[in-house]
């Protein structure tokens, strides 16, 4: 069982508490953190695209490559959407609504 969203979850989750807490600001935290993931994913699925589809090379990539869903499994997709679930729970919690 792949717990990798449950992880990434969880420190994104830390990252908006401490800049929660220091700054006040909890959307700021939930938006670093979730950015971060968001953006390692992207760049994880354009990599499987390069070696899938484009021959190995970077310059045959489109410039969609990265949103194409053949280069998006299911726990890919995960790893970038518990984190983004989980901070906007803990956000709406907080927030009392």
């Amino acid at each position: 069982m792949d717990l990798t969203p449950l992880l990434h979850a969880a420190l994104a989750m830390a990252c908006q508490a401490a800049l929660g807490l220091v700054l006040g600001d909890w959307i700021s935290g939930a938006a670093l953190a979730c950015c971060w993931f968001i953006a390692r994913e992207h760049t994880q699925a354009e990599y499987r695209w390069i070696a899938e589809f484009g021959v190995g090379k970077r310059a045959n990539m489109p410039w969609w490559g990265g949103f194409d869903p053949r280069a998006w499994p299911v726990a890919s997709a995960l790893d970038w959407a518990v984190p983004v679930v989980a901070c906007a729970a803990l956000w709406f919690v907080l927030k009392g609504f």
